[in-house]
Formats: structure tokens, C-alpha cells, sequence
């Protein structure tokens, strides 16, 4: 367990960066689980290391009190990292996601956030990493990517890299504070969980992103993969743990054509 005497960021979530460790505490649920399950199962797709990031978990003293947490190196290797929305605003002064959602055509959205981000930051092929990011919250529930959390590195100087995947954490239901209460058939809240990339339909912008840019990204993990991942994750309750590998395996059963 680790100790701190003092938050680096206000409100009620801890954030902070210490000794090149980036620690965030749980908030709405178990958010921190989220980000460590969905790490470590991608490593058991054909994702390379370096393409996202790997979350340990951790507990946290601060102030008397003790918080359950995922904590990840720091990628940005002398870099700044800058969400899209703040970089559109930056540089055209108008937020990309105003632009995204000034047409009603759900796959100009998606074709428009591209071609807009690529000409903006001189990449090409943006459009597969984004069908790497829809397809991992299709398959992992992740109903909080958008363009204020979608980032890219940037040395100041005009040069941009892609950033690795991370922000999984509103993810496998993790909310159980307010939207997916604990005791709750998993199977009935799968069904209420929204995206908020260009749609509200994970299956839609799957087929989409899939249509455009083709699939990307494919699994191999199985139920003894998920089950000694999840139960590693010992700072969690049972109950939290087995939820998690239930949803993991029903989103598993209805995206198979992903894994091989």
C-alpha cells in the first residue's frame, strides 16, 4: 500500500503523477479493475506492447482513508499528450467534436474525425488506430471515449505521435455507484451501456469502423485467461471480480468472430 500526504488534483478522484507512476483512484466503481483487466487481456491480441498502456492495481492511504487504484508508467517520454478536442481548439478554435456532430450521417462523422485529425497532425493510417479503439469498447463496453479523452503526443514543434490505448476505465460496468448498481443481472445493464465516439450504438459504429477501415484487431483469450487475470485483482470483493468475468465472457460470446 502507498502512502500520500496530499492530492495533486481536486474533487473527489486522486490523480497523480509521482516518481514517473501515474496513479488514479477509483471514483464512480471499480474503475481501476476495469483498466488492469482490459491491460492485461490485451496481451492476448495482436496488439503490440508499445500500442497500449499496462495498468497495475494498488491501494491508496491519503488523509486517513484507503482507495483502491490502478497506477501505469509514464508513456509520454518527454512529450505532451493533447485530447483532440483541445488540439482543434488550439489550432482552428473550433472543438472537433462540434465539427463531428455538425453532420447527421454517422459514417461522415467517423470519416470526417479522421481526415480532419490526419491532416491536422501529418499521420496517416489514424483511421485504423480509431478502428482499434472502436472495436476494444464494443468488445469491452467503454462507454466514455470521445474527443476530449482521445489524445495524441505532440513535442511542441509541430511533431505528433500516436498514443498508446488507455483509458479504459468507464469500462465492464464500472460505474456501480449510479448507472450499474452491484446486484444487478450484468446481462440486463449490458444492453443500457451507450458509446459516445460518433453514435450512440457500439454496434454500429463496429460496423462502420469495420466497413472503412476493415478489422484490426483479434483475440485469443479464453475463460481460464480471464478468470486468472481477474482473480489476481485479490483488493476487489468476489462479487465485483465475478461480475467482471462474466461480462467479459458474455461480450466475448457476441463479438466471436474477433478471436481465433
Amino acid at each position: 500500500m502507498r502512502n500520500f500526504n496530499r492530492e495533486s488534483s481536486k474533487g473527489n478522484q486522486l490523480k497523480f503523477s509521482l516518481d514517473g507512476i501515474w496513479y488514479k483512484t477509483d471514483y464512480m466503481g471499480y474503475e481501476g479493475l476495469s483498466e488492469y483487466v482490459i491491460s492485461k487481456l490485451l496481451a492476448f491480441s495482436d496488439l503490440h506492447p508499445d500500442e497500449y498502456v499496462d495498468y497495475e492495481l494498488e491501494e491508496i492511504e491519503y488523509n486517513g482513508s484507503v482507495f483502491r487504484a490502478c497506477k501505469s508508467k509514464d508513456f509520454t517520454d518527454g512529450w505532451n499528450l493533447i485530447t483532440l478536442e483541445r488540439l482543434f481548439k488550439d489550432t482552428y478554435g473550433t472543438g472537433l467534436n462540434e465539427i463531428i456532430y455538425g453532420t447527421p450521417d454517422h459514417k461522415e462523422r467517423l470519416k470526417i474525425l479522421v481526415e480532419q485529425v490526419e491532416r491536422t497532425i501529418g499521420l496517416k493510417d489514424f483511421g485504423i488506430y480509431m478502428s482499434k479503439l472502436i472495436t476494444l469498447d464494443a468488445l469491452f463496453l467503454n462507454e466514455d471515449r470521445h474527443t476530449h479523452n482521445i489524445a495524441v503526443l505532440t513535442n511542441g514543434t509541430g511533431d505528433f505521435r500516436l498514443a498508446p490505448i488507455f483509458d479504459n476505465g468507464a469500462s465492464l460496468l464500472s460505474d456501480t455507484s449510479m448507472d450499474y448498481p452491484m446486484g444487478r443481472d450484468p446481462l440486463d445493464l449490458i444492453s443500457k451501456v451507450k458509446p459516445k465516439t460518433f453514435c450512440d450504438s457500439f454496434e454500429e459504429q463496429l460496423e462502420i469502423s469495420e466497413k472503412m477501415y476493415g478489422e484490426n484487431i483479434h483475440f485469443t483469450f479464453g475463460y481460464n485467461e480471464v478468470e486468472s487475470v481477474v482473480e489476481k485483482a485479490d483488493i476487489y470483493p468476489e462479487e465485483i471480480r465475478r461480475r467482471v468475468i462474466d461480462v467479459v465472457m458474455e461480450m466475448k460470446r457476441r463479438y466471436s468472430y474477433l478471436f481465433t
